[in-house]
């Protein structure tokens, strides 16, 4: 059951009544029953009459669930299967992105999301559905991540999106979309719960080994709106500005678990335990391995841990080598890869095991940036020692000392490498002298522990080459991180509230989700990992509007995919991605009707 448009025209104007019309077979064929006549409509009416007529018709669940790759518009005038083409009035039309959002869609239907908010969010008085909204927020994130405003304006229209979703370029507003993160954002648990249980169906994804870390995103504006929004320690750099903090719990393989936003000033070992209560609320308390870095570790989380039965694989900060100095000039070093060496070592009043690693690559890294440092202060002091030289007057020890910290403090990985003292000097005008010397103890020190890190674990039966192997892990954390920052741009540029902007984050992690199982997905299919590399050279098929002529005077259009080249073919083949050679089927344009003047 649908709705048909019926065209009335008398005296060189047309008007538009509506019918609501059954389709039934016949012998002959396929033929229509008006079920009853509507009058003229508005586009509101029109929708909720179309809404009651797939009601009546037991289609709503599968319209859902399915692309509407050939749905045919339900106010439209079937085109028969054979018509006579007119070639001198062949002509194409608008072309529109279609490979990139085909296979995103792909994506989103593989996780289920479609029928979970089909679920949580079903259709009701909505112009649009919250799925298809969420599904347009989320697609948007991950092929071209920009504001709002941005889809509206320029991306939504120029996608074939509203033929693949049922929702016209009109429907899709900034107002709706804004709407669309305050409705979904108390889903964020569900959510996370949905993905968790699918990435297990889809990759058998390991839950045992959660791998946890902190990042942190800022706000150019004042953010007074947003109670999270503080100042506090930036990884961007941009201690200028207000920020919120992130943290991230993936497996192994990087699948995102669950993720919390914490207020901008909190450190990170402050989240550990909210974000440990937070994974046993959605998934239930079990015997799970924590595996953090070192700026999450202090000895009261390590005894929340243990005090729920859970185990940990930390790395330690760097003030604890000290206790293992004899250790590490021991040659008792067990190699795991080229250029990294492990081995166990007895802890200091405790039943933990520790780990001393030791990275050779890591340590040149630490040694040029002890160079670095050392010689920008030495060069600082040389500076500031010169311009006591050429002081005329008197200068103030105090503002000396000051300058002398700012100096340490700016540069601190080098500041022990230097004993400085500011001494009177009688003998000249500025009445003090700047004395430094390098501590040959720093530098013996720094020498032995460059590129040597410490890990603890209370994990038993395992080799130190299984536990770094284990830690190493976090470079997923890192890698999530990475693609949310650069790649779908996490940052809430054009966000304020907290609503917003927590809004904003979930479709951020949504979109994570469809990149990481995209590119496993590459992987699985011997594609390598590069997801930007596939979205880019699937946006290059199109979806084109071809419009023909037909000898009786009328136009007929049909939307055709572009035919893929020799390289497009063998990543479609890989994926195993089948494209559709055209997008609905053949309708009739509308006549314009020209109305002559009387004379």
């Amino acid at each position: 059951m649908f709705l048909k448009r019926i065209t009335y025209r008398r005296r060189g104007k047309s008007r538009d009544y509506w019918a609501l019309v059954e389709s039934y077979r016949t012998p002959q064929g396929s033929r229509h029953r008006v079920v009853g006549y509507l009058g003229e409509l508005k586009r509101s009416e029109r929708t909720g009459w179309g809404r009651l007529a797939r009601q009546f018709d037991g289609k709503a669940a599968a319209r859902v669930q399915q692309l509407t790759l050939f749905a045919e518009p339900p106010d439209a005038e079937p085109v028969p299967d054979r018509v006579e083409i007119d070639l001198k009035g062949v002509r194409v039309g608008a072309a529109r992105d279609f490979g990139d959002v085909f296979l995103g869609l792909a994506v989103w239907r593989a996780l289920g999301l479609d029928e979970f908010f089909a679920r949580e969010m079903p259709e009701g008085r909505e112009e649009v559905p919250w799925g298809v909204m969420a599904c347009i927020l989320t697609l948007a994130r991950l092929l071209e991540p920009s504001s709002e405003l941005h889809i509206e304006d320029t991306w939504y229209r120029r996608t074939a999106l509203p033929e693949l979703l049922a929702a016209s370029v009109e429907q899709v507003n900034d107002t709706r979309l804004y709407r669309t993160l305050d409705a979904v954002l108390p889903l964020k648990d569900k959510l996370e719960a949905h993905l968790k249980t699918r990435l297990c169906e889809l990759f058998d994804a390991k839950l045992e080994i959660l791998l946890y870390d902190v990042t942190n995103t800022y706000f150019e504006g004042l953010a007074e709106e947003n109670p999270q929004a503080q100042y506090g320690y930036s990884r961007d750099h941009r201690f200028d500005c207000k920020q919120v903090c992130i943290g991230l719990v993936v497996t192994p393989d990087g699948f995102p678990l669950g993720y919390e936003v914490f207020a901008g000033n909190a450190h990170d070992s402050t989240t550990v335990q909210q974000m440990i209560d937070a994974l046993e609320k959605k998934y239930g308390r079990a015997d799970r391995v924590w595996v953090m870095d070192r700026g999450m570790v202090n000895e009261e989380n390590l005894a929340y841990i243990r005090a729920r039965g859970g185990r940990y694989l930390v790395g330690t900060p760097k003030a604890q080598l000290k206790h293992f100095e004899a250790a590490l000039l021991k040659q008792d070093w067990h190699s795991v890869v080229e250029g990294v060496e492990v081995k166990v070592v007895a802890g200091p009043e405790t039943t933990d095991t520790f780990v001393l690693c030791r990275s050779a690559a890591r340590r040149e890294k630490e040694r040029a940036m002890h160079q670095r440092f050392v010689e920008r202060i030495e060069r600082a002091l040389r500076r500031t020692q010169a311009s006591l030289e050429r002081a005329k007057k008197p200068r103030s020890s105090e503002k000396l000392q000051r300058q002398v910290g700012r100096l340490l403090a700016q540069n601190s990985r080098g500041a022990q490498a230097f004993d400085i003292k500011v001494l009177p000097n009688a003998a000249h005008p500025s009445g003090l002298k700047l004395v430094w010397t390098r501590d040959p103890a720093w530098e013996q020190w720094a020498a032995v522990s460059e590129g040597c890190y410490l890990l603890r674990t209370n994990l038993a039966g395992q080799t130190p080459e299984e536990l770094w192997r284990t830690y190493i892990q976090l470079t997923e954390v890192e890698g999530a991180f990475k693609a949310e920052k650069s790649e779908l741009r996490i940052r809430p540029v054009w966000h304020h509230t907290e609503g917003r902007v927590q809004g904003h984050i979930l479709f951020s992690f949504l979109s994570y989700a469809l990149w990481k199982t995209l590119q496993t997905w590459m992987g699985k299919a011997g594609l390598g990992y590069g997801v930007r590399t596939i979205l880019e050279e699937f946006a290059r098929i199109k979806a084109c509007d071809v419009l023909l002529r037909t000898s009786a005077g009328r136009e007929v259009k049909v939307c055709c995919i572009t035919r893929p080249d020799s390289a497009q073919k063998v990543l479609l083949d890989r994926l195993g991605v089948v494209l559709p050679e055209r997008l609905g089927r053949p309708v009739w344009i509308p006549a314009l009707v020209k109305v002559v003047p009387a004379l």
